[in-house]
This record gives structure tokens, sequence and C-alpha cells, in this order.
């Protein structure tokens, strides 16, 4: 298996479609990827364009992830504008297709985006994740740990608020 990560600074309507149909497959999957399932592409377009536009101004990096050619997943690393900040970003929308989940591809993006972001000088990286799924155990393997939570942050259905936990990983 030959994996890579790149980062794409313009996104083409062919790319456009396949990060739509890869964010919506891995939704209704039961990611925690910024959706309740059942989602449909139509719900999910608005929050691709405006990621794809922060993308094309500079604020965001896309890293997609390829795996023997074919597209297999993608992550956002989000820059902060804040002068005081430039040593860091957050890690967002960390998805493997649903396909080709179960085969250690989500540590090759991770590790991907950990490349990319050293090579843009960065020293940490922070993201969070959904309560309630067990993923924190994923990125703590991966050398996240912990540092804070807001417990009922994420209300996924009436009645049903998980805790947001924020993880920092030094590079």
């Amino acid at each position: 298996m030959n994996a890579r990560v790149s980062a794409v600074s313009a996104v083409d309507e062919e790319l456009r479609r396949w990060l739509l149909a890869c964010w919506t497959d891995v939704s209704n999957a039961g990611g925690a990827v910024g959706f309740v399932p059942p989602v449909t592409p139509d719900e999910v377009a608005p929050v691709l364009d405006a990621l794809i536009g922060r993308v094309e101004q500079g604020r965001e990096v896309l890293a997609v992830l390829e795996v023997d050619g074919a597209r297999a997943g993608f992550a956002v690393l989000s820059l902060s504008q804040s002068p005081l900040r430039q040593h860091w970003a957050t890690v967002l929308r960390v998805q493997v297709h649903p396909d080709l989940q179960g085969e250690g591809l989500g540590r090759v993006l991770l590790a991907g985006v950990h490349d990319l972001a050293r090579a843009r000088g960065l020293e940490f990286l922070h993201l969070t994740v959904r309560g309630g799924t067990g993923i924190e155990s994923f990125y703590e393997r991966l050398g996240y740990r912990e540092f804070g939570r807001m417990a009922g942050a994420i209300r996924v259905a009436p009645g049903d608020d998980r805790d947001e936990l924020h993880l920092t990983c030094r590079l």
C-alpha cells in the first residue's frame, strides 16, 4: 500500500465533489465530524464551501490522504490569525472514508498532518473530540493529551449532550 498526505491549496470541482461525498459518508457512518446522521450532501455542502473558502484564503490547510493514487480521507489544519499564536494550529475534520477504515489509515493521515504542520514551523497542535465516542484513545496513542473538557458542549440530540474534549500534541 502506497499512502501519502498532501497539502491542497486550491479545490477544483472534482475534488469538491469527492470531499462532499466523503464527509457525508463518514458522517452517516457515525463519524463525529460536525454532523449527526442522517445527513445529506445538501446539509454538508455549505460547511464544506466555507472550509474551501478559508483554504483558498490561506487560513486553513487541506490535507488529503491518497492510497495507491486514490483519495482516501482528509483533515484540516486551521491556522491562527493572531500574531501571538503563529506557532500552533487546530486540527479539524479528521476522516478516512468508511470503506477504508480499520487499515491504519487514520494514523497515516495524522502523521501526514503532523509532517505538514512541522514543515510550516508549527510547534504544537490542538484538536477537540466528541465525548462518548472513545476516539480520544486513538489520539492519545499518537501523542495527544487531554488538557480540558467542556461538559455538555455538544448536543447530538435532545437529551443527549456530550462533553467536548480538548487535546494537544507537541510536535
